[in-house]
């Protein structure tokens, strides 16, 4: 599968965009070949696994120029990479604990020319600064992710919406929701609404409000 599956759901995209996408499975194909950053089995299914999974975020919210993101625990770079290239007017950090993938993902942006993107080896509970939102793809349950997201939230954001986390979650959502405290406030979208592709039929993106 290649980046046509992409522009179906993305026509608008500009040639820059198309471009720096359309450079990714060259890339991650040679890297994965020395550093395993994404299974071998399933890197021909890599536009729609993880780079089309990653946009779908923009297909239930918009995000201003300047916002500032946070990717825990990024891997080979997703969600971060592909939003990075999307929201050219927006800062990402990425952090990992394994300093091998990291090493990957700076290399990537900079092959790229991706110039708001920086990939740190870092733990989540070793970050400081704040951020406006935060994304996590990695497997944990609500109660975890909050505990490491919300110190590295902003009080306040420069919009459209509070700061928050942004998880993306597959499986049993219901059962994951019920680790939230009573008063947090979070959205569930459900990413089939908007992708009609089976591989989403499952799958989620939570956006819960700091």
């Amino acid at each position: 599968m290649n980046i046509d599956v992409i522009l179906k759901y993305f026509p608008e995209l500009s040639n820059i965009q198309i471009n720096k996408l359309s450079k990714l499975f060259a890339l991650y194909k040679s890297w994965n070949e020395k550093i395993n950053v994404i299974s071998r089995k399933d890197i021909d299914n890599l536009y729609l696994h993880h780079v089309l999974h990653s946009l779908a975020l923009l297909k239930f919210y918009s995000f201003n120029d300047g916002n500032k993101f946070l990717d825990i625990g990024t891997g080979g770079g997703f969600p971060g990479i592909p939003l990075a290239i999307m929201l050219e007017g927006c800062d990402f950090t990425l952090i990992d604990g394994k300093s091998k993938k990291i090493k990957v993902v700076n290399e990537i942006a900079t092959e790229l020319g991706l110039k708001n993107v920086i990939a740190i080896h870092k733990r989540a509970e070793e970050y400081k600064e704040k951020f406006d939102f935060i994304t996590i793809r990695a497997v944990a349950s609500m109660d975890k992710l909050r505990m490491w997201s919300f110190p590295l939230l902003k009080v306040n954001s420069k919009g459209p919406m509070p700061p928050g986390l942004f998880s993306y979650k597959g499986g049993n959502v219901v059962e994951e929701l019920k680790y939230l405290e009573k008063s947090d406030y979070f959205e569930s979208n459900h990413i089939l609404e908007k992708i009609d592709h089976g591989y989403f039929k499952e799958k989620f993106i939570i956006y819960l409000q700091k």
